[in-house]
């Protein structure tokens, strides 16, 4: 299964929305919230979830750091940016609204992570060249 296309982009992102999301969201049904709801008496239940969230984090990030580097992260995160100011400028957002805002954000950051999940396989079908970790023996 070497083909990459949108769907498999797709499940990525929604994997990440899902990370994100269920670690904070203004809906106030999140592991965020849960842990400060419930501090200091911590369950297990609180820390099996902490970590698989944390896990799942290590997962993401890592991936983005090293598919879209410093760079790419810093120029896909100006361009998010500039989509919330264009959005702000056509009225579209207003920044009273925090939680529509913060919505926003959150799912940009899905992207980001989503892209950086997948940017390997993009960049190879764009430029066909093949991205590698390196491995020393």
């Amino acid at each position: 299964m070497n083909t990459f296309g949108f769907n498999q982009f797709l499940i990525r992102f929604l994997f990440a929305l899902v990370l994100v999301l269920c670690t904070y969201n203004p809906s106030t049904y999140s592991f965020t919230h849960w842990v400060l709801n419930t501090f200091p008496n911590i369950t297990p239940y609180i820390a099996i979830a902490g970590l698989l969230l944390t896990i799942g984090w290590v997962i993401y990030i890592r991936a983005t750091i090293l598919s879209l580097g410093t760079i790419g992260i810093t120029l896909a995160s100006a361009l998010f940016a500039s989509f919330i100011w264009l959005f702000i400028y056509l009225g579209l957002l207003d920044l009273d609204s925090v939680s529509i805002f913060s919505w926003l954000v959150l799912v940009m950051l899905s992207i980001l992570l989503g892209l950086g999940m997948s940017w390997s396989h993009i960049r190879r079908k764009l430029s066909g060249q093949v991205d590698t970790d390196r491995v020393d023996d």
